[in-house]
């Protein structure tokens, strides 16, 4: 029978590297094995545990929540042809920006590694000792915070410094000035959206479902980095570095599997359990954590997504209206839209 329960340790332990990962002057979490293939940080037992109670939770008849690109209806905006073509112009503040922006974001998800999620045992009628969702204070929000902001403890780096170790190789530390960051990437909320349980357990579910598709969003900006990067028109003076950031990008995607595949878990064991109410009686997770869910890919996949894009739009707009020739410019970018959508 698969193992079920860990300890703190368990879930927080690192296999051993043969060397460790440095990169543009950053030290770095993980490692590499003696064969030179990457190892991502405090896998030796949290893979293993997601899967088990991954397939625990299916064992027992209910299905995980679709936690896969197909949620992702709307592509990256300027796509990787669009991209291309603005390096072409030698206007690489938009991809500088990215890389820099989503450095900042992951420095943010550092706070989950000293977070503590509530007694959720003391809301669900179910034994929860053998499930992702009782072991949330059992490490997974540790590893999760210490993957995204780094180990200062350790002199590790995070998804942090590996982004801003990706844009220093592909353009250099301060090419352009620092880039806005706006404010949060969650979806805000207004008012109780689930009163069946505790304001606190409430306010921990809508956390961890707006973490998981922070995470799945961050999928289709893995495929353009790498796009980009590979293409063999971009970055003609140092394609060798191009190559090996796009190389470093794949280490991160490699990284954030287990947090989607935790947070996937805990998702939809928290809908499979049997939660108590005020009034003694008990209601199924199910019947208010799915109407949420649904609201949260949709705002994730179309609503947050259709603002970015406007707003990206009228930044672009103005850069190559100010540019000879602008208003071609304009149209051939836009042609790029079309002819990468058909």
């Amino acid at each position: 029978m698969a193992k079920l329960v860990y300890t703190r340790d368990e879930i927080l332990a690192e296999h051993a590297y043969a060397r460790p990962q440095v990169e543009a002057g950053y030290r770095l979490h993980g490692g590499f094995d003696a064969a030179g293939h990457y190892i991502s940080p405090r896998t030796l037992h949290r893979w293993p545990a997601i899967r088990a109670w991954s397939e625990a939770l299916t064992s027992r008849g209910h299905a995980l929540v679709d936690s896969s690109q197909q949620l992702m209806v709307r592509g990256t905006f300027p796509n990787v042809a669009q991209q291309s073509f603005l390096l072409e112009l030698g206007l690489g503040q938009t991809l500088w920006d990215s890389l820099s922006v989503t450095g900042v974001v992951e420095a943010r998800g550092r706070m989950l590694a000293d977070a503590e999620a509530p007694d959720f045992q003391a809301v669900v009628v179910d034994d929860i000792s053998q499930t992702a969702t009782g072991h949330l204070n059992k490490g997974l929000l540790r590893a999760h915070g210490l993957d995204e902001g780094g180990d200062a403890a350790r002199g590790e780096g995070g998804h942090d410094a590996m982004w801003f170790a990706v844009r220093d190789m592909l353009f250099g530390k301060h090419a352009y000035p620092r880039a806005e960051v706006p404010q949060s990437l969650s979806r805000p909320e207004a008012g109780r959206l689930m009163p069946q349980v505790p304001p606190e357990h409430e306010r921990w579910i809508l956390l961890l479902m707006n973490v998981l598709m922070i995470e799945i969003r961050a999928e289709n900006f893995f495929n353009f980095c790498t796009a980009v990067m590979r293409d063999p028109r971009n970055f003609g003076d140092r394609r060798a570095v191009a190559l090996h950031a796009a190389d470093l990008v794949d280490r991160i995607r490699q990284d954030e599997a287990p947090h989607v595949g935790y947070l996937t878990v805990v998702v939809s064991e928290l809908r499979s359990f049997a939660f108590r109410t005020g009034r003694g009686a008990t209601v199924s997770g199910a019947s208010f954590i799915d109407p949420v869910w649904r609201g949260m890919v949709q705002w994730h996949s179309v609503s947050s997504i259709h603002w970015e894009r406007e707003q990206t739009r009228k930044e672009l707009t103005a850069t190559l209206a100010g540019l000879p020739n602008g208003n071609a410019l304009l149209r051939r970018f836009d042609e790029l839209a079309q002819k990468q959508a058909a």
